[in-house]
């Protein structure tokens, strides 16, 4: 622009000279106002976690710097209040909206014991709660680090541009100088080639590629963090535009990892009430969700049990009246666990079948997904065969694969990676870590585990499955409004450059080209934040 200027009055067109200062410095304005509007907008997606705690200190409230409020202070949320610290309620109740948090519209009751996140928002009701995280370590703050680093995490288009850009201006630059001394050699007229020339150059300005492709993937991850689908990168945003095949872990994941007693099959002359007593009474000590299911599903007296102990993988025992009680895992002949066995004296009394239901949204999810262009959908689970395909068959998964340790799925995942145009995975926990890390985009559920969160490309915020079919809609328009401004910007170019160098265009439509095009391809990325 620069050097279009200055030879514009050299050559004595000043209104034109002129007209293109005016005019650039008002695209200039409107691309500012429109990328900072943008930029405010995405961060106040963000924008979730208050400065300030009301602390009880001597019986007063007092207001703090939330990042100066330690673990197991007890602090006051008053009515429409954001929760400033991840926190317990000790006293009262009220409806929250979490839709910061896990996107979910529907307020979500707590009470006393309820659990709270910060960045919740409170509902009508005063209630006191005690500080279980400290603020760098709250879920707000947590959010916030993953969008904000997200934008570090450059998609292969964004670097494209950035290399292209480098490549692209001193090309022009050249072109511009051929058009402009080449031709008068042969025809004359060297001031109206010149003038040519610098329509081309002030055309050529790659500045709508530039700002508006970093600023579509930028508006990607910020929509889609409203959504409870945090992103950690432009280039996971491709992946997902492009992948086919998506496998899940089974408990926890497509399940809600919380198991319950089905159905007890007593044997010889045993009542199943009597079989529900003796295994509750043997597993009381135990924190295997197995156990824990059995415990919870009787409501009777427990029986005096001595000598407990419990070994990994094989089970609980306990003496009973003398009788050495055992409740432990059936194995097939291939090895698989078929249920849970209780014994007396090494002879099974009856069998406790337990089951993990299914997420309600998880049907909807997976079929929101095949619309989307999913092709294949995987179950890759450490549970037994019976288990996996009683979860698989009503949600329609394409292939199962039981009984795996975290080294199997992590091979089963590489295998899928073969085969695909993209493979993303979803799990919860920290054996799944190997594989969130392996394939082309994890997905981790849920802010609990660290190691998972870590190892994944993305995190599904709210603990369940909806945000991932946002998270894929919200990609493949991301991608499409990056290529379109592509598309778009160079071709406009082109065309002006074409009329430039032929005589039909004026240096005020390569301004246009510039700022003009730049302003289209800037809002055009800013309307995905309608998404």
């Amino acid at each position: 622009m620069s050097v279009a200027v200055i030879a514009a009055f050299c050559l004595g067109e000043f209104v034109e000279g002129a007209l293109v200062t005016v005019l650039f410095g008002i695209g200039e304005l409107l691309e500012d106002f429109a990328v900072d509007k943008s930029r405010d907008r995405i961060m106040k997606l963000a924008d979730i976690q208050p400065d300030k705690a009301n602390v009880i200190i001597n019986n007063k409230e007092t207001a703090v710097r939330a990042e100066d409020v330690a673990v197991d202070t007890e602090i006051i949320i008053k009515p429409h209040e954001r929760v400033p610290l991840d926190c317990v309620i000790t006293e009262g109740s009220s409806a929250l909206d979490a839709s910061a948090i896990t996107g979910e519209c529907m307020p979500v009751e707590k009470t006393v014991g309820g659990e709270l996140l910060s960045g919740m928002i409170n509902g009508d009701s005063l209630i006191k709660a005690k500080v279980t995280k400290s603020y760098g370590d709250s879920t707000a703050s947590r959010i916030i680090k993953l969008v904000e680093e997200a934008s570090a995490v450059k998609s292969r288009s964004e670097k494209m541009i950035s290399r292209f850009a480098r490549i692209y201006t001193p090309i022009v630059m050249v072109l511009a100088v051929l058009i402009a001394f080449v031709p008068p050699i042969f025809l004359g007229n060297l001031s109206v080639w010149i003038y040519r020339g610098l329509v081309c150059l002030v055309a050529s300005c790659p500045c709508a590629i530039v700002i508006s492709v970093p600023l579509a993937y930028f508006s990607g991850i910020g929509v889609a963090s409203k959504y409870g689908a945090l992103i950690k990168g432009g280039k996971y945003l491709e992946v997902l535009a492009k992948a086919d095949t998506i496998a899940f872990d089974k408990t926890g994941t497509l399940t809600e990892g919380k198991l319950k007693l089905d159905k007890i099959i007593p044997f010889k002359n045993y009542t199943s009430d009597a079989i529900l007593a003796v295994a509750a009474s043997v597993e009381r000590h135990s924190t295997h969700p197995i156990a824990k299911a059995i415990v919870s599903a009787y409501d009777g007296n427990l029986l005096p049990m001595t000598d407990y102990s419990e070994r990994s993988g094989e089970g609980v025992t306990a003496l009973f009246k003398g009788k050495r009680v055992s409740c432990t895992s059936g194995r097939t002949p291939n090895g698989k666990s078929s249920g849970v066995y209780l014994s007396i004296e090494g002879k099974k009394i009856g069998e406790l079948i337990l089951s993990d239901k299914t997420r309600d949204e998880a049907a909807d999810v997976l079929e929101g997904l095949r619309k989307l262009g999913v092709k294949r959908e995987v179950l890759l689970t450490g549970d037994n065969e019976k288990h996996a395909k009683q979860t698989a068959k009503p949600l329609k998964l394409d292939e199962v694969y039981p009984s795996l340790l975290p080294s199997d799925k992590l091979s089963i995942a590489q295998e899928l990676k073969e085969n695909s145009s993209g493979v993303c995975f979803v799990g919860d926990g920290i054996n799944d870590a190997p594989v969130l890390a392996a394939v082309d985009c994890g997905f981790a559920m849920g802010l609990g585990s660290d190691a998972a969160i870590a190892s994944a490309d993305a995190v599904l915020s709210s603990g369940n499955l909806k945000p991932l079919t946002h998270a894929f809609r919200i990609a493949k328009s991301t991608v499409m409004t990056a290529k379109a401004n592509i598309a778009f910007s160079l071709t406009v170019k082109a065309a002006v450059i074409i009329l430039a160098a032929l005589g039909f265009a004026p240096i005020w439509l390569g301004v246009l080209a510039d700022t003009g095009v730049c302003m289209l391809c800037v809002l055009n990325s800013v309307r995905l934040l309608t998404k």
